[in-house]
């Protein structure tokens, strides 16, 4: 019997532990691999879904508080001139949301000065790569006139503009309630004319750039029968009617004021001599002694001028020498005027004209 080996047939047995243990406990690691990472996307999902729930709220509320505020944001984007708008912009401009934009068209919107401002504006912003704000008026596609309030921020990119961008804001109410308040305190309700306050400014602020010729104070004469005779609502028709001829007779005046109750100012420039001066103060007693009709009444009232010239003092000394002047005018019997003349030596007296 030979002496050699013997090898047995059949599938060779593993050792415990082996290769097949291996490839499971790795299909166990991939299968949790796999499920922490179902398990990041699903949370990142919920994350994801939140926010856009977040950010849809977000957007509703600022699309809310935009329209309400009338403030809508635009963007032009540097050198295509091509723009955006939100729906706010586009509702300021009467134009329909989403509708193509052409900024040589839009800018017609403006009228030339503020369409000056705005180009002057936009190129310096572009120019230093800041910003500008800006109120300006428009008038629509639509016709209407607003005014807008515009914000404007320039983006750059490596130095380079590459955008500019910002708000627009409706500000027509706010624009109307301004002027509505200046006007009060700078104009006479009752006639229109400018008040005391706008007279004592212009009176204040008289320089080399805007000299004063003269000043006329003019009283009515015979008001105050008419007044308490026919009462306030005919007076206040009087006042009216007497401002309205006042204005008519001074084509050539700076400013017709109302000063008191039935007192006016007159300021007249400097390129007016003595004799036109003189002119002006002769037509306003002519208007003023034409007979007036309110309310089926024939109503006569008169004037007194008192005139005062710029140079024989300071500008706010005028309204005392005018004053002076109109003194004199109604002790020589009212409907005429008088001139204020300074006397060396004395405050001065009041010549006849």
């Amino acid at each position: 019997m030979s002496d050699t080996s013997y090898t047995p047939k059949g599938p060779v047995s593993q050792p415990r532990g082996g290769a097949g243990h291996d490839r499971t406990a790795e299909h166990r690691r991939d299968a949790a691999t796999i499920a922490r990472l179902k398990a990041r996307i699903a949370a990142q999902a919920e994350l994801i879904a939140g926010q856009e729930v977040s950010l849809a709220h977000s957007r509703k509320i600022f699309d809310r508080a935009s329209a309400a505020a009338r403030i809508g944001v635009w963007e032009c984007s540097l050198p295509d001139e091509r723009l955006a708008w939100t729906d706010v912009v586009y509702d300021l401009f009467d134009l329909p949301r989403g509708a193509s934009l052409d900024r040589n068209e839009i800018v017609k919107c403006y009228p030339e000065e503020s369409r000056k401002a705005l180009n002057s504006l936009r190129s310096q912003a572009i120019a230093e790569r800041n910003g500008f704000n800006l109120d300006a008026e428009i008038t629509t596609f639509a016709g209407h006139s607003r005014w807008i309030r515009i914000t404007a921020t320039v983006e750059c990119e490596q130095g380079v503009p590459v955008r500019i961008f910002g708000m627009k804001q409706d500000i027509t109410e706010e624009k109307l309630l301004s002027d509505r308040m200046r006007y009060l305190a700078e104009f006479d309700a009752m006639t229109g004319l400018a008040n005391r306050t706008r007279f004592q400014g212009r009176l204040a602020h008289a320089d080399e750039a805007r000299p004063l010729g003269a000043l006329l104070l003019v009283d009515l004469d015979g008001f105050k029968a008419v007044n308490d005779t026919f009462g306030h609502v005919v007076g206040d028709e009087c006042l009216k009617a007497a401002a309205e001829r006042l204005v008519g007779g001074c084509g050539e005046a700076e400013l017709v004021a109302r000063v008191g109750g039935d007192e006016f100012a007159v300021l007249l420039g400097a390129h007016l001599d003595r004799g036109a001066v003189s002119g002006v103060a002769r037509r306003i007693i002519e208007e003023m002694g034409r007979p007036v009709a309110i309310r089926g009444q024939s109503l006569r009232l008169g004037a007194s001028v008192g005139i005062a010239f710029a140079g024989q003092g300071s500008p706010c000394d005028l309204f005392a020498q005018a004053d002076t002047a109109l003194y004199a005018a109604k002790a020589a019997g009212r409907n005429t005027f008088r001139i204020f003349k300074a006397e060396a030596g004395a405050k001065g007296h009041s010549a006849a004209a």
